[in-house]
Order: structure tokens, then sequence, then C-alpha cells
């Protein structure tokens, strides 16, 4: 039993170590999987304003058992080493869980974005991005990173851009950082991609009944009470795509400066455009205000999406945490303590390291684009179409010879002739992505009897698949 609130970081070596306690691994491989390989500390000044400002940044490899290594960069003054060396190892075991080709890494600068002008935030980044990059910690081949907290397209194009500068004569300069704007390099799908894989993760858990009764729930998404804490770019795309297309009703939406309730169900694109323009909740008129936020998790509801910070449900909570499903979009938000606690309740959670994959995998269709040069779907997306034309003209002509009326709905000939674009051909990929991850999960949990929650039953997935590809390298 967990007495003490454990550190992030803690809580990711208690949850790995849980795992690895259950599987017959040697320990001296055990080691190997378990530890950080190497953290790059760089401190380095910017003159703005008139002086010389210094900041401090991170990349941290955690594993090697592939490469390049993948992991984002955020900017946020609470970033510190544990931290980034925590959310590597939580990277490593993610790409290993979704068979993205990846080992582990990330990165962090201690800085409040808000705190400067646009032109002052491109000259700190690409200083950050030509410390590392000289020192082999962005690379194509080598070290991806992709945006992260405080980070996003804009970031991530300055970023490529000073790597291109740095590596004149490197074809794949592109490749050396993901989620880019379209017009750098980037792919269609990526901003929504995390979001996007949350709502896949909880279709693929309401297809099978008997994960919806571990979770003490009935039926499908549909109707279902949905809080969210954190409507940034995951839990905006997530709540959006949940309400418009499964039907859920999102009654709860948590921010910095309170929260929203209506258990008729908020609109997500009205409170979206109020934080924009209002910097947060507060005064948003068609729904309950408090500025207890924290309070609003221990709502009652069906489905709890925390998809801000890490640690936002802790021993101090766990034990008022309503909601018999709980899935994690943002990186850590429920301590190895709480994680006790929950599950002893009967509390199901969908971890971390599943349920906030789609931005890496999505990540790695957009790198495997850049490798390859050339856009998903330009090679066969009019074939397709002639393809399906010559089949659409054969049913007419069948119904002709038989006298007969063919009458397919209005929009059918639309949607069946149309090929499938790049964006269309990630949502795929993701989608088969996030099933058969999860499938891989669920197969552990229903079939072994020492193993109770989802988050363990990840763990000794993705361990495995490490352990793998270490034993092929001949360790």
């Amino acid at each position: 039993m967990v007495l003490q609130e454990p550190s992030f970081r803690e809580s990711v070596d208690l949850m790995f170590n849980r795992a690895a306690a259950i599987m017959d691994l040697p320990p001296g491989l055990e080691e190997k999987i378990r530890v950080c390989n190497a953290t790059y500390t760089v401190r380095f000044g910017v003159r703005l304003r008139g002086q010389i400002h210094t900041f401090t940044g991170y990349r941290s490899v955690h594993s090697e058992h592939m490469e390049p290594v993948k992991g984002g960069i955020r900017y946020a003054m609470a970033v510190n080493q544990d931290e980034v060396e925590a959310l590597a190892a939580l990277m490593t075991y993610k790409c290993a869980l979704v068979e993205a080709p990846f080992g582990g890494s990330k990165g962090g600068l201690c800085i409040d974005p808000r705190q400067y002008e646009e032109h002052e935030l491109e000259m700190i980044t690409r200083r950050f991005a030509y410390e590392l990059a000289k020192r082999d910690l962005i690379n194509p081949s080598q070290n991806v990173p992709a945006p992260d907290m405080g980070t996003g397209e804009r970031e991530m194009a300055w970023i490529a851009d000073q790597y291109a500068r740095m590596n004149t004569t490197d074809i794949n300069a592109r490749a050396c950082v993901t989620g880019k704007p379209l017009n750098a390099g980037g792919i269609a799908g990526r901003v929504e991609a995390t979001g996007r894989g949350v709502q896949f993760a909880l279709r693929e858990f309401f297809r099978d009944p008997r994960d919806v009764e571990k979770a003490g729930l009935t039926g499908g998404l549909e109707g279902k009470r949905v809080i969210v804490q954190g409507l940034g770019n995951v839990g905006y795309h997530a709540a959006k795509f949940l309400a418009q297309q499964d039907g859920v009703r999102i009654t709860g939406i948590i921010e910095r400066d309170g929260a929203l309730f209506d258990e008729g169900g908020l609109d997500v694109e009205a409170v979206h455009h109020w934080i924009a323009r209002h910097g947060g909740v507060s005064g948003f008129p068609d729904a309950t205000h408090t500025a207890e936020g924290a309070a609003v998790l221990e709502h009652d509801c069906d489905i709890l999406i925390p998809a801000a910070l890490e640690g936002v449900i802790n021993l101090a909570n766990a034990h008022r945490i309503q909601a018999p499903l709980i899935i994690e979009a943002a990186n850590g938000p429920v301590t190895a303590g709480a994680d006790e606690i929950l599950r002893d309740k009967g509390t199901v959670i969908i971890p971390d390291m599943y349920a906030n994959a789609g931005g890496v995998t999505v990540s790695y269709f957009e790198w495997v684009k850049n490798l390859s040069h050339i856009r998903f779907g330009r090679m066969q997306r009019r074939q397709e179409e002639a393809r399906h034309q010559l089949v659409v003209e054969q049913l007419e002509t069948l119904s002709d010879a038989l006298g007969k009326t063919w009458s397919p709905s209005p929009d059918f000939k639309e949607k069946y002739l149309r090929g499938a674009d790049e964006l269309e051909l990630v949502r795929s990929g993701l989608d088969d992505t996030m099933r058969t991850a999860y499938q891989s999960m669920r197969e552990v949990w229903h079939d072994r009897a020492d193993v109770q929650d989802l988050r363990t039953a990840a763990y000794i997935v993705s361990i495995g698949k490490v352990a793998a590809s270490y034993r092929a390298k001949g360790l």
C-alpha cells in the first residue's frame, strides 16, 4: 500500500515495477529497460529586451532499443530533469505498445511562453534547437521531437528550419521533427491526433461487453456523461469528437480558472471559443460556473477524462472520485497512490501510455511521409475512384437489364466514388493502431489471473516488446 504521495517519476517506476514483478525477465534485462540511458542539460543565453536571459532545457533519452528515439518538447516553468526522464520512459512504453518503431525520449524548456512575444519565442526556440541538434539530439535518424505542453506547429516549424539551416545537404531534414504545419512538411490530422485517439480508445473499450461490465456500465458510448479536465488541444478534440460523433454528453469542463457544469450537456465549441477570447471559462453564460474546478473532478459522471497536467488525481482526492471509468488523456494524471485506491474501488482506468498514443502514432505517419517525400494517397486515390466507378456503372447496367430502378441514398455515390485522401488514410491508420493496441492489452487483462487492471496489462505488453528488441540485439 502506497502511504505517501509519490512523485511523477516515482509513480512511473512503481507502475513499471508492479508489472515487471509478474513477468519472467532476467534481472539485468529488467534493469536495462527501466533505467534512463542519458539526459542532456543545456543552459544557453539569448539577448532579449536589451539584456541576456539564460534558459535551462533538457533532452532525455530513455531507451534506444529502436532508433530514432521519439518524444515531445514541452515549454513550462515546472519542467525538471525527473519529469523529463519519467515522460521519456512513458514514451518508450507507449511506442512499444502501439508498435511505432521508436525508442523513448522527451525534452523540456523551463519557460512560460505566455511571457514572451512571438519573435522572442522564435529566437529562444531556434537557440534551443541549435544546442540540441549539434549534439544529434535532433536528427531524423536518431532523435525526433514533437509538440507537447506549451508548444505546437509553430515551434516545430522553427525547429525544422533551424535543423535544415545546420544540415543543408540532408535531404530528409524535414523528418527531424513531427507535428509541423502542413505547408512545412506536416501531415493532415496531426493536430487532432491525440484527441481522436482518445475517441478511438473509448470506442474500442465499449465494443467488448466484458470491459463495460467491469466498469459497472451498460450499453455503448451514446448518452454517457463525460467530464473533461483541460480543454487544450487534446481535451478539446476528444470532447468535440465524442459529443458530435458518439452522442456523449459533456457535463463538465474544468479549466485553470474554475469549471463549468451542466447536466444537460455543454456546447464544446462554444466553450472553446469563449476560452480563446477570454482566457478562461469564467463568465461563460450558458452553464453553472464554480471557482473550485478541482472539485468537479469528483462529480458524478460515467467517464472522466483528465487531459491536462500530471498528478491531478492523487491521494488527497482519489477516495472521492465517482467516475467508474477514467481515460488518461494527459501523461500521468493519476498518481501511483491514487491508482491503488481507485483499483481497490473497482474503477477502470484506461492508462495514459495507451490512451494518448494517438499523437505519436500520427507523428510516425508524418515521419514516414517526410522520408518517402510523397503525401499519402497521391499515387492511389484516383485509381481507387476509377475502380469504384466501374462497380457503380456495372450495378446501374445490371439494374437496367433487370428492368429495375437502382435507388441508392443521395450521397452514396459521392462517398463511394471518392478515393481516400491523406486525412482519411491517417484516421484509418490511427483507428487500426488504437484497436490493435487495446486488443493486446485486453487479452492480457482477461486471460491472466494475476493481472487486475489495464495499466498493468499495458506495461506487460510494452515491456515484453522492448525486451524482445533488446534480445534481438544480443543483450
